[in-house]
């Protein structure tokens, strides 16, 4: 009987450190700032508030002149107005960038980049030169 007991206390307090080590174990790893996961893709949305996978956006822009042995690709998002464009480059140092327009322009502008209208898509400039489409 003694047995029976220390066993079961034994296997209870197994199943207890288990469930306690499970819930502080998070599958796929990290979240960033935002509580994004970053290892599912996700990062941090200016313009909608929300973590987001950019590459599963609706405009995606492919890299025009790629220096690797693969292509990048961006997503971008609009504001509801679309004076603001948001932009996701696997190279910069913020996660994304916020575009603008004035006007009746068509161009959205930042510093060095520039996201235009071309045909039936967009293409993203740094420094006059085509570097997304």
């Amino acid at each position: 009987m003694k047995k029976t007991i220390l066993l079961s206390v034994m296997f209870l307090g197994s199943l207890v450190f288990a469930q306690k080590a499970d819930s502080h174990t998070k599958i796929g790893g990290g979240k960033d700032a935002h509580g994004c996961l970053v290892s599912a893709g996700q990062t941090y949305s200016q313009i909608q508030k929300k973590c987001l996978q950019s590459f599963a956006q609706k405009v995606k822009l492919v890299e025009q002149n790629p220096t690797e042995s693969y292509t990048k690709q961006t997503g971008v998002i609009f504001s509801k107005d679309m004076k603001k464009a948001e932009i996701f480059l696997p190279d910069g140092k913020e996660n994304s960038m916020i575009l603008s327009k004035s006007g009746k322009e068509s161009v959205w502008k930042k510093g060095e980049y520039a996201l235009s209208p071309e045909g039936k898509g967009y293409e993203l400039k740094k420094n006059n030169v085509v570097i997304y489409k």
